[in-house]
């Protein structure tokens, strides 16, 4: 293993960001916890003796506020785990205007990721993102990221982390160069809270089956197999275990199984489109 680093992992507070967060300070590392919910957040601060801050994606000054203080206390970071995110039930808006599976899953993990580019750049940083499964995912329209038009939570949540995957590409493209590497990866079905707000049928039937004893292990996977993909990319070495720019799954360069996902024109228009949604907010301050 490479030399000890510094690891900030967002939505640690539970799940496989939880898990990443036990191993990666049993191997060593200087862990960084970021959540949501206070109370989850600092329990895991506290089980690990790591410093933790809270951080609400649904809206966009709390993840400025985190970008400040991450900035102000840690001059190196060696990864940036963008693992937070979710499925929702029916539409909402958040209170920035967007909705709020694509502001949670992107546009926040956007934010915060620029806001830190400097300090990324500086330490030669592996940026990593929780993505999915994105083979069934339908074609994304630039124009309506917020899916007003045809809004459905499982329609939400595949178009979101399709774009983690274009994101990944386009920081890679874009920043590589400078001294930063990007994967994304598909954790697998994990057994974790992340959809119980969801109202879909197909979410709602997954999840039923899976917390069935004897059923569960046939369907979903543990927090712990799932955070395999996060330590393993962040303990590695970019360039030597595994190729900045890439999708993987289950420790493997993988093919997404989406032409989406693989369009060059696409993640550089959307990234261009993420922003100009976010305007103002990108500005340093």
């Amino acid at each position: 293993m490479s030399n000890k680093k510094v690891v900030v992992i967002t939505g640690a507070s539970d799940g496989i960001g939880a898990a990443a967060a036990r191993r990666l300070k049993a191997d060593g590392h200087t862990v960084v916890v970021v959540g949501r919910s206070p109370e989850k957040t600092r329990a895991i601060a506290r089980e690990l003796a790591v410093d933790s801050y809270i951080a609400d994606f649904t809206r966009l000054d709390d993840v400025k506020k985190l970008a400040d203080k991450l900035k102000a206390r840690y001059p190196r970071i060696d990864v940036l785990a963008n693992n937070a995110g979710g499925v929702f039930g029916e539409q909402t808006k958040t209170i920035d205007g967007f909705e709020k599976t694509f502001q949670v899953n992107h546009l926040a993990p956007f934010l915060l990721t620029r806001l830190l580019l400097d300090t990324l750049i500086s330490s030669r940083a592996s940026v990593l993102q929780t993505s999915s499964t994105v083979r069934f995912t339908k074609k994304i329209d630039l124009d309506d990221l917020d899916h007003n038009k045809n809004y459905d939570p499982v329609r939400a949540y595949g178009a979101v982390k399709l774009e983690n995957i274009l994101f990944t590409m386009e920081l890679h493209r874009r920043y590589h160069d400078a001294g930063i590497s990007a994967a994304s990866f598909y954790p697998g079905n994990v057994k974790t809270n992340f959809a119980s707000a969801t109202t879909s049928p197909i979410m709602r039937t997954v999840r039923f089956f899976g917390y069935m004893p004897g059923v569960g292990t046939l369907l979903l996977s543990t927090p712990e197999q799932g955070a395999d993909q996060i330590v393993w990319l962040a303990e590695g070495t970019p360039g030597i275990d595994w190729r900045s720019g890439a999708y993987y799954y289950k420790r493997k360069d993988s093919e997404p199984r989406n032409p989406q996902a693989v369009d060059a024109d696409l993640a550089r228009r959307f990234w261009e489109r993420s922003e100009a949604l976010l305007g103002d907010h990108l500005t340093a301050h």
